[in-house]
């Protein structure tokens, strides 16, 4: 048998070939992979099959605290969340203290809407003796008011006083409407109430969302404690899954007041979310009239990303199980549910999360279709009170 050792050019030229095979094997294996860092106290690089990404499938705003909101197919993300979400809220006339459903579950009934053009917000408030007669004129069964979207300064110092008020534990500023606007919404609570719009002094997120924890100073108007909520159509899923295997009625994703629905393919996936991006998935074409009316041009135009840090899980109370429709408050679900599983933050055990709340690093246009991808996650989540 001849014995036979390899001289050292061809091991080059062996190696050479190896070399230039190599993409060839490896590239359509790795196709999508991406890599991210695994969490705040490491920046070792691992790899994943492909990027998080999931469609947004609806967006949610709810001007007034706790009343009712609605869908649109675009708006604006602010730093302070959508455009016009938790830009009101209804206090105590007389100590100024924030209302919820939490107290008043009847607060549902009250809907938000904004005019053809965009320049009022339109509330509907149930008229307590035409509900009481079982009116089926809809239309006079509901007082109505409109306010201005976007107020104007002038406006609102001719409409409004400044005060402070109080949500949770802590004091910011508004703008108090006057008796006139006030007094459907106090007809109807049963009770003497205000209808605010945030004031000028900012309120800086805390918890989570503090500056020494989030890295920049940030603002929010009226909600609980950060700008944005994500939901998932896949763990909404998931949770009706479990409700209908002890005869509870699927709820609908409206329960939890989130901002942002996305389709989701895995249920709580979302939990290790940290940073994400939302962008268009292709150019979209922009239909423009011309003068005449006659002609249409297109356009296509491109959006930046967006990005948004995922600063916590969102921790449950029991306003889910309220029916935004009737108000009814169901006693145990899907409360008893979500507990039963879903106490998943070490930070806050005695509570089930769903969702996660974030804080936008930029503003801009915002669509139903765009996509939403992941682009770092972590396992170090741990939820800081921020009232």
């Amino acid at each position: 048998m001849l014995d036979i050792h390899p001289t050292p050019p061809l091991i080059a030229l062996i190696l050479g070939v190896l070399l230039l095979l190599l993409p060839l094997i490896l590239i359509p294996q790795l196709k999508g992979w991406t890599k991210h860092s695994s969490s705040r106290l490491n920046n070792l690089w691992h790899w994943h099959w492909r990027r998080q990404s999931s469609e947004i499938v609806s967006l949610r705003m709810y001007p007034i605290k706790s009343c009712r909101g609605f869908e649109v197919q675009s708006t604006i993300l602010k730093e302070h969340g959508l455009d016009l979400d938790r830009r009101w809220m209804l206090v105590d006339a007389s100590t100024n203290e924030f209302l919820t459903i939490r107290q008043i579950p009847d607060m549902t009934r009250i809907g938000t809407g904004l005019s053809a053009d965009g320049s009022e917000l339109v509330i509907t408030i149930p008229n307590p003796s035409k509900t009481e007669s079982k009116s089926t004129d809809k239309k006079h069964a509901v007082t109505t008011v409109r306010i201005p979207s976007h107020p104007s300064p002038e406006w609102l110092e001719i409409n409004t006083v400044v005060a402070s008020v109080k949500i949770w534990d802590n004091d910011t500023d508004g703008y108090i409407y006057s008796d006139a606007i006030n007094a459907p919404f106090s007809e109807f609570m049963g009770r003497a109430v205000a209808l605010v719009y945030k004031g000028p002094t900012p309120r800086v997120l805390k918890g989570n969302g503090a500056p020494k924890l989030l890295g920049r100073v940030q603002s929010i108007g009226f909600p609980d404690v950060f700008p944005i909520l994500i939901a998932s159509e896949a763990s909404l899923a998931e949770l009706n899954t479990r409700l209908r295997r002890i005869d509870v009625d699927p709820i609908t994703v409206e329960r939890f007041r989130p901002n942002i629905i996305v389709r989701g393919e895995t249920p709580w996936v979302e939990d290790s979310w940290k940073t994400v991006r939302i962008r268009t998935c292709t150019s979209t074409k922009k239909t423009v009239s011309d003068t005449s009316g006659t002609g249409i041009s297109k356009q296509k135009v491109n959006h930046p990303p967006l990005d948004l840090d995922i600063v916590a899980r969102c921790a449950r109370c029991q306003v889910p199980n309220v029916d935004p429709d009737t108000a009814v408050k169901h006693k145990k679900q899907p409360w008893d549910t979500l507990v039963s599983y879903r106490r998943v933050d070490e930070g806050i055990k005695y509570k089930p999360c769903f969702g996660m709340l974030a804080a936008p690093r930029s503003e801009g246009l915002v669509e139903v279709g765009m996509k939403l991808e992941v682009l770092e996650e972590t396992n170090q989540h741990r939820y800081v009170t921020g009232f």
